[in-house]
């Protein structure tokens, strides 16, 4: 059996917790546990992903931007 702790967390996180079941008698150990899952990308970028990365990093130093609101008039958002 494995060895069990106590924590202490805020009532406003215990309430987001709450939130987070998927039925009322869900475990808050089940409810962490998915979080954690949830945040564990276990496959490495590929070499194309850090590439474009890369290169986005280096428009950002070259000031090749384009702001939010030219974007919008471009596209027709308002």
């Amino acid at each position: 059996m494995q060895a069990a702790s106590s924590i202490y967390i805020r009532e406003d996180l215990k309430a987001q917790l709450n939130n987070l079941k998927r039925n009322p008698k869900e475990s808050y150990n089940d409810v962490i546990e998915r979080l954690v899952n949830l945040t564990v990308d276990d496959e490495p970028l590929s070499a194309e992903a850090i590439k474009g990365l890369e290169e986005g990093l280096d428009d950002i130093k070259k000031g090749n931007l384009i702001s939010e609101k030219d974007i919008r008039k471009k596209y027709g958002v308002e």
